[in-house]
């Protein structure tokens, strides 16, 4: 059922718009968490220069893994429409392979990952967690379309600026996976445009520490967000870039293609 703004919704819509406020967004890569000197080269590797954007981009690929698919399997559990699992199963197959990407990138490229998504992230998966039945669909499709419309220039501007090949075949990938994604939230006809395009340009201000994920402690293994059994999405293949076979400012990819969810 579409959310709309007639009399007989209205307290529906206004309660959504007020728990999308109250958590806030951006939530996958942070627009207001990228660094203040974006282009700033932090580090000169064989695949291209580094700057402090793409090393905040490569942490907030995997920063949204951390959240998302958890989301995604609760969409399986909760979900009440075919609809809504179908987007759970995108988001889980999407971020696996996203985040099996960014793994290898912050490898080569020296770039310490989180385990854990950042306390803004964290109020996703606690309120979606408390919901149930016909309000954890709606809250699912407008939270999740809401925040990938919203990352979605932020992926494209890495991508047109980075210098980095690595970075910029995690990009392709991030921009094929959001790409996706905000199609199967829409795909569950619960989306309120109105409110959800409203929030999506006017996000509200939060504290740098609600958005930054926490560092892990040292020596504490790395957490992998398993495939499913079924994977419609893979990590690249980056042993072209890795091995010098893909010069610096090429934008072709190693030994495969972005993979994407179906």
């Amino acid at each position: 059922m579409r959310i709309t703004r007639n009399v007989g919704t209205l307290v529906v819509t206004g309660a959504l718009t007020l728990t999308l406020a109250a958590l806030a967004y951006p939530s996958m890569l942070g627009i207001q968490t990228t660094s203040a000197a974006p282009v700033r080269i932090i580090a000169n590797p064989s695949s291209g220069p580094l700057t402090e954007a793409d090393r905040d981009f490569v942490v907030k690929v995997r920063a949204a893994g951390l959240w998302e698919y958890p989301v995604g399997q609760l969409a399986l559990q909760k979900g009440t429409t075919p609809e809504v699992r179908t987007a759970g199963q995108h988001l889980i197959a999407g971020h696996a392979g996203l985040d099996a990407t960014s793994r290898k990138v912050a490898k080569e490229l020296g770039i310490t990952l989180p385990n854990k998504p950042s306390p803004q992230q964290q109020g996703f998966v606690a309120t979606l967690s408390a919901d149930s039945g016909s309000k954890f669909n709606t809250d699912f499709a407008n939270i999740l379309r809401l925040t990938h419309g919203q990352i979605f220039s932020t992926v494209a501007k890495i991508r047109a600026t980075t210098e980095n090949t690595l970075v910029r075949q995690l990009a392709d990938q991030a921009n094929d996976t959001v790409l996706d994604h905000i199609t199967v939230m829409e795909k569950t006809g619960l989306v309120d445009f109105d409110t959800t395009l409203f929030n999506q340009t006017t996000p509200p201000k939060l504290p740098q520490s609600d958005m930054t994920p926490p560092v892990p402690p040292a020596g504490q293994p790395m957490v992998v967000l398993n495939p499913p059994p079924t994977a419609t999405s893979t990590p690249l293949d980056l042993s072209g870039v890795v091995n010098g076979n893909v010069p610096p400012g090429n934008g072709q990819p190693g030994n495969g293609q972005p993979g994407t969810s179906q």
